[in-house]
């Protein structure tokens, strides 16, 4: 046995320095002309806007339980064993009526823009520059006359707070309504585009006006209004004010608006601190390091405990006079999931957790639903879903398919694996994870010993075609399928609950293997990717759920194929998301090149100058043929996710320090990154070496790590450790800290 250095410490574990610098921040010349490239605030109910529109300041202001729930969909008219009938005799039309037409037919169910606040400028003279201070989440700008703004969502309150300083005379404000009014000549679109707000059919709401005051109440639906209120007070050269919006008719007039915005500015700055203290990254490409700590500032300006979960715009609604894209709905085939993969591993568990903590909440609809539309018991969840869980129809192959709820299962889970939270494990993890290992159990069946649906699907592999159902299980259901199985019967195992273990096992047992030919993971038996596809539905396995590990021959074998076919049909059908999830595959394949090419191409190509992902190639068409610009989240957060995977990998039961790094990369660091197991992990490479691995035990336990240097030493030979095939195997105590270092 090689010996090697183990320094143990047990010492009160710090948390790491942030290194967001202001090389981070957004800065621009003149404050930007578009609401989505407008410079963003958010504290994860409350969002905010911050552009100029014609000659005016602008706050595009949003509230994320701003909706209508109205249903468009008659889940009396069908259920999915008719559903099944129908592809049978190929008369798919009369399912496209019932469950496609009504998404497009109806404004309704839909995420709701709130309204505007706008300022008269022309006082102030030209922009001298506007930026976004990341490190504080406040906005700044200033003009030539010397005027500034300071503003800021308040990060753990609700309001936000504006500031002028060196303004000659009051300034004018006036709340802009959406235009929801029923004279309105907003076009109907699409849902890509956004339907006018007029189809709604909403009454004008009405605004008031008094001193330093402002108030606009708007109905809605089921006898809901939802308020603005807006006041300042005019100090000498400083103006100083608040905003709230409420589901509820409310007044700001006794309110003590400086007191509010003076108390309000350290507890924010506070807040982000904690945020931005929770772990921080270092490497060479300095683009893709800021465009990382953009990501994870939309992270903490969207996720919040008590808000509602990440919806596709989450609390920036487009401000352009029409519904948002795709009704700014929860799209839970893929871009819910993505948005909170880089919060496990950048060591944000509590912005993780308010994911898990909407799918509870919504549970009992989605049981509901699951009885209603697939006819057994169990737990499925839309795939296109409102606020409160109930489903919206639209592509019903990918908007109601049977294994939505075996891919978000996936967040319990790695809640559990990422914090070894006892509690969470056995209150929620496992409760929910039970309840989508019954409903596929239910819904699947024999057929000459091999367990299988009755109708498959790959998002979105041939649209809304009858051809996007396979009647045989396609690698997507399938790879959640086995994942659902997998991690049920891991949770049960961790709970002491034998023989619901071994049941799950033997139902993982039944599923086929993953269908392989040439090509790698086909589509389904018999389908390979033939196209260029935005959706890596077929790769699944390999990330997010990890059934292959490149460590493994027989898998490396797939996973190479895999990628090598994806790379030859082409990305020219690929959006933005489809670039930033190809980071995390390559990395998996410990492919660090090809992964940093799809990180550039991602920020360079595909996102606004305020970094928010647009979904098509902004550059006019150099890698896809979608060159449109609806604002959605997903890319930009599994960009974040990619990196981290380049970093540091844990989903095998073994951790390992940079995986997946460029050659060229010879100095990366990064401090609190978090593995499956609670483990957090700092680590440096400086001039191609690393020195020295920190690894923190928050909940102690087996820890297995990749060891990084070629020699070691032990010194406290007390300590249980092994070494086998460059692993080694530690077993830790609750809150111990250990210092790993090369002995050269």
């Amino acid at each position: 046995m090689l010996p090697f250095l183990l320094i143990i410490t047990l010492a009160t574990f710090q948390s790491a320095s942030s290194q967001v610098s202001v090389n981070d921040n957004l800065v621009f010349d003149s404050l930007p002309k578009r609401w989505d490239e407008a410079i963003p605030l958010g504290n994860g109910m409350l969002g905010a806007l911050i552009w100029q529109k014609g000659d005016k300041l602008r706050f595009s202001l949003d509230r994320a339980d701003l909706w209508d729930e109205r249903p468009a969909i008659d889940f009396y008219k069908f259920n999915f064993k008719w559903v099944e009938q129908q592809v049978a005799k190929k008369q798919y039309d009369t399912v496209q009526k019932l469950g496609d037409v009504p998404y497009e037919a109806y404004p309704y169910p839909t995420k709701l823009p709130a309204g505007a606040l706008e300022f008269d400028m022309a006082s102030f003279g030209k922009v001298k520059n506007s930026m976004l201070d990341v490190a504080h989440a406040i906005c700044k700008v200033e003009w030539e006359s010397g005027a500034e703004l300071q503003t800021y969502v308040c990060a753990n309150a609700g309001f936000g707070v504006f500031t002028f300083k060196h303004v000659s005379k009051n300034i004018v404000a006036n709340i802009i309504a959406p235009p929801y009014y029923t004279n309105s000549k907003g076009g109907k679109g699409n849902s890509v585009e956004g339907q006018g707000l007029e189809r709604l059919g909403y009454q004008q709401g009405t605004i008031t006006k008094g001193k330093n005051f402002l108030q606009y109440t708007q109905p809605i639906t089921n006898g809901e209004v939802y308020v603005i209120s807006v006041r300042w007070k005019d100090m000498g050269d400083e103006v100083k004010g608040v905003w709230y919006i409420n589901k509820m008719k409310a007044s700001l007039a006794k309110k003590n608006v400086t007191a509010i915005a003076d108390t309000s500015f350290s507890k924010h700055c506070l807040w982000w601190k904690n945020f931005w203290n929770q772990s921080s990254v270092t490497i060479p490409d300095k683009a893709l390091e800021k465009q990382y700590y953009l990501e994870l500032y939309k992270l903490g300006c969207v996720a919040r405990k008590g808000a509602p979960a990440i919806t596709l715009q989450a609390i920036w609604t487009a401000d352009n006079g029409n519904l948002p894209p795709w009704k700014g709905d929860f799209h839970n085939d893929l871009n819910t999931q993505l948005s909170y993969w880089p919060a496990y591993a950048s060591n944000h568990l509590q912005e993780a957790k308010t994911f898990t903590d909407w799918l509870w909440k919504i549970k009992k609809e989605n049981q509901k639903y699951t009885k209603e539309y697939f006819r057994v018991d169990g737990l499925n969840v839309p795939g296109v879903a409102t606020i409160s869980g109930y489903p919206m129809g639209g592509w019903i192959q990918y908007s109601l398919s049977p294994t939505i709820a075996a891919w978000l299962s996936q967040h319990f889970y790695w809640q559990w694996k990422y914090s070894m939270d006892k509690n969470f494990l056995q209150t929620k993890a496992y409760p929910y994870l039970h309840e989508v290992a019954v409903f596929l159990e239910n819904i699947s069946y024999l057929e000459n010993g091999k367990r299988k649906l009755p109708l498959s699907s790959s998002p979105e592999y041939n649209d809304n075609s009858i051809n996007a159902w396979f009647l045989n299980t396609t690698n997507y259901d399938l790879s959640l399928m086995k994942f659902a199985f997998q991690a049920a019967a891991a949770c049960a195992t961790a709970m002491n609950k034998k023989e619901e273990a071994l049941h799950w096992q033997k139902i993982n047992a039944e599923l086929p293997a993953l269908n392989i030919d040439e090509t790698g993971l086909t589509i389904a038996p018999g389908f390979p990717r033939k196209v260029s596809h935005r959706h890596h539905s077929n790769l699944m396995a390999i990330y997010p759920l990890g059934l292959l590990n490149v460590s493994n021959d027989h898998d490396k074998m797939i996973i190479d194929s895999s990628l090598r076919w994806m790379e030859k049909t082409g990305t020219s059908e690929w959006c933005g998301y489809s670039f930033s999830w190809a980071a995390s595959l390559y990395a998996r394949a410990k492919e660090g090149d090809s992964a940093a090419k799809e990180l550039k191409i991602f920020a360079s190509n595909f996102c606004s100058p305020n970094s928010f992902h647009l979904n098509g190639d902004q550059k006019g068409g150099q890698y896809s043929n979608f060159t449109y610009r609806p604002f959605t989240l997903e890319g930009n957060f599994a960009f974040a996710e990619g990196l981290q995977e380049m970093l540091l990998q844990s989903y095998s039961g073994v951790i390992e320090i940079f995986p997946a790094v460029p050659s060229s990369w010879k100095d990366i660091s990064f401090n609190n990154l978090r593995t499956e197991g609670a483990f957090l992990i700092s680590a440096k490479k400086a001039n191609g070496s690393i020195d020295e691995v920190k690894i923190y035990a928050e909940q102690g336990g087996t820890l297995k790590l990749k060891l990084p240097f070629k020699t070691f030493y032990l010194s406290d030979t007390a300590k249980k450790y092994k070494v086998e095939d460059g692993v080694v195997t530690i077993e830790t105590n609750q809150g111990e800290q250990f210092t790993i270092k090369n002995s050269f």
